[in-house]
């Protein structure tokens, strides 16, 4: 009987004992488990993918302030820029493309004859592809289409027209263009010119609300930076 009862405590603190050493052996695999379950060490693959990643690259986010302006008649001023922005970013865009499938093109021409050959086929597609749209464009709407033109290529109307024909015809273009008082030399210059960056302003709101396809330009300026400066110019202007 006395060894019966020595028999019972012994299973029972062996059982004891093991449960312990299991519940001991839980507790460290979780504890691992959770310092082990930290940012360094999350990966992310998407479908398709064979890569892993650390990180997501996410696109730049702009929060927009409201509209504020001092007088009735720069309220008026800014959204009739808004419509005829609104109207030729489309061809500025396209012509920026265009620009790009030219140059590529380009590089696996060797023979300079074959080169403008091409170029000329380009330059009458494009021709054949804008001219009758553009013709519909006012004064200012035309003016503003040069200005986008150089903000998405990095270079003037004139000397598109110039590499595209050659500088005696560009020359003609730009004269016959000064008619209309626009001039086909106009440069994008956000941070120096007001308007610049009213028309920034308005691509960039029509981009975040899907209005418009973004198209990033080619030019050196940040927008929260000129948002900045013109918004503390014009409060440093009304004091």
């Amino acid at each position: 009987m006395l060894r019966n009862c020595f028999l019972i405590v012994y299973l029972t603190f062996t059982i004891l004992g093991f449960a312990q050493d299991s519940k001991q052996d839980s507790l460290k695999i979780q504890r691992d488990s959770v310092v082990n379950d930290t940012l360094e060490d999350y990966y992310v693959r998407f479908e398709g993918d064979s890569i892993l990643m650390s990180s997501i690259e996410l696109d730049e986010v702009y929060i927009f302030g409201k509209l504020d302006f001092a007088s009735r008649e720069d309220k008026l001023r800014y959204y009739i820029l808004r419509r005829k922005t609104l109207k030729v970013y489309p061809y500025a865009k396209l012509a920026a493309e265009r620009l790009v499938e030219l140059n590529d093109s380009l590089k696996h021409i060797k023979k300079r004859r074959h080169q403008r050959r091409y170029t000329r086929k380009v330059q009458k597609y494009i021709e054949g592809e804008f001219s009758e749209e553009l013709k519909k464009l006012t004064r200012t709407e035309g003016q503003i289409l040069v200005k986008l033109i150089h903000r998405q290529t990095g270079t003037t109307a004139f000397d598109l027209v110039k590499d595209l024909r050659n500088g005696w015809r560009a020359f003609w273009y730009n004269t016959t263009a000064s008619l209309f008082k626009i001039s086909l030399k106009e440069e994008f210059h956000p941070v120096e010119v007001h308007e610049d960056y009213l028309i920034e302003d308005i691509l960039q709101r029509a981009f975040a609300a899907s209005r418009l396809e973004r198209q990033k330009s080619v030019l050196d300026y940040d927008y929260a930076q000129l948002s900045n400066k013109w918004k503390n110019k014009t409060t440093s202007t009304g004091n």
